[in-house]
């Protein structure tokens, strides 16, 4: 039996500032478009602008008119256009078509599926997986070969990245392994077995490499002090912002799940 374990579990929005009240819709015209956007009020001095899974998210002060809050909106209109839809793009689909063509996302892309008709094993190539299979393969075929390709490459891929920040660190896991959880990405036990969520394979390596450094500065601080947060900055000196992508995820919404 694993000693204790710290576990990364989905990690939600963060919770209100001190002095915040609850966020309101609120909807402002944009030239032809209507935008939807939640306000939040907090002690910070300047507007804040943060893209979500709802959308805009507005943080101000308190003495801040709505009237002000929506000049600022409009005046960074092209930049709040551009992050919203480049949010939507990377959001994974919540259904994958197993069939000839069907797209599959693959370390931050797609990736198309393809039957080889089972002559030789599955490889990808290009951006076609290239599936052992004939091509009048049943859905669950498709969907099982697919996802036992993507496991073996998940293996791979994490533990090449855990050795990196291994030697960083000076210190290295007793064991990779993959994991199918609903609602968590990794874990790590006192024994030093590192277990990461399988799914992770779709993401981008960014985030990937976040997971995988989270769960390694575990080695050094089993905690999530200063001390903790500090080695993952080590390891992983911009992990902030893939931390923040990934928090518009959850373990239980990925396709393949």
């Amino acid at each position: 039996m694993s000693g204790q374990q710290l576990d990364l579990l989905f990690e939600d929005a963060p919770a209100p500032a001190v002095g915040e009240v609850s966020g309101r819709r609120r909807v402002i015209q944009l030239g032809q478009e209507l935008l939807t956007y939640s306000l939040h009020r907090s002690k910070r001095r300047s507007i804040g602008f943060l893209i979500e899974e709802a959308g805009l998210r507005v943080t101000a002060p308190q003495w801040v008119t709505v009237p002000q809050i929506e000049q600022a909106i409009r005046e960074k209109q092209r930049w709040i256009v551009s992050k919203l839809a480049e949010w939507r793009s990377r959001r994974l689909p919540t259904r994958i078509d197993w069939r000839e063509g069907g797209k599959l996302p693959y370390l931050g892309g797609d990736i198309i599926l393809r039957m080889d008709g089972g002559l030789r094993p599955t490889c990808l190539e290009g951006n076609e997986l290239k599936l052992a299979l004939p091509g009048d393969a049943s859905v669950d075929r498709i969907r099982d070969a697919a996802c036992a390709w993507l496991q073996q490459r998940a293996l791979e891929e994490f533990t090449d990245r855990a050795q990196v920040f291994a030697n960083r660190l000076g210190t290295a896991p007793a064991r990779i392994t993959l994991s199918s959880a609903r609602a968590q990405w990794g874990s790590c036990t006192t024994d030093g077995v590192v277990r990461l969520n399988w799914r992770l394979i779709h993401f981008a390596p960014g985030i990937i490499n976040y997971v995988v450094a989270h769960e390694l500065a575990h080695l050094r601080e089993m905690n999530h002090s200063r001390a903790f947060w500090d080695t993952v900055q080590m390891l992983l000196p911009d992990y902030e912002s893939s931390r923040r992508e990934l928090r518009q995820h959850h373990p239980d919404r990925l396709p393949t799940a």
